[in-house]
């Protein structure tokens, strides 16, 4: 069975991006270490953090069949260029389609029906026996509050935002309980582990 994941990279404080600074705080993990991952070919998305982190992302990388974002991220990402630094494919979910999409060779698939649910149908479609992963805060909160969540990975960053985007606003079914899987301290960051457990 496919497992549906989210994961973002998370303030002390529970922000996932600020109005202003954006997100660049928040990834800074990404870059503090000097061994390398490689995700593609293109040299702009290499991961450099250190030998244990490297190795956790590796492993990341290796399990991922797709990922699962928002208009909003879609946007400010230009669209990923049409392939997600991950090299796997790349559900959006949205009200309608961009001027210029979809676009040949692209990995970037469009789902405007069906809601979270339809996106993670497509997902799975693309994934195989690979996980699904999602990348966006509100599509986090609609997968739990759906019971569409198998489980959730948070880096949780040496940062407090103050104000912005929450990663946990919104949810309907609380209380949620959780397992704790793992956790893995970091450079500046603390990776944590949860199952989310199901009624």
């Amino acid at each position: 069975m496919t497992i549906v994941t989210a994961n973002m990279s998370m303030s002390l404080d529970g922000f996932v991006s600020h109005p202003k600074d954006g997100v660049g705080i928040l990834f800074g993990w990404y870059s503090r270490g000097d061994v390398i991952t490689e995700t593609t070919d293109d040299e702009r998305w290499q991961l450099k953090t250190n030998a244990e982190e490297a190795e956790f992302l590796a492993d990341v990388k290796n399990s991922v069949g797709a990922l699962v974002y928002g208009r909003r991220t879609f946007e400010d990402a230009d669209g990923w260029g049409g392939l997600h630094p991950l090299g796997v494919p790349v559900v959006v979910l949205t009200h309608s389609i961009p001027e210029g999409w979809p676009r040949e060779g692209s990995s970037v698939h469009l789902v405007t029906e069906g809601g979270i649910a339809g996106a993670l149908a497509r997902a799975r479609e693309l994934a195989g026996d690979k996980s699904i992963v999602i990348g966006s805060a509100d599509l986090t909160q609609q997968a739990l509050n759906a019971g569409l969540l198998d489980e959730l990975t948070v880096d949780v960053v040496a940062a407090m935002l103050g104000e912005g985007v929450r990663f946990f606003d919104n949810l309907t079914g609380t209380p949620y309980e959780l397992e704790q899987t793992f956790v893995r301290p970091g450079n500046g960051v603390v990776h944590l582990g949860y199952r989310v457990i199901k009624p």
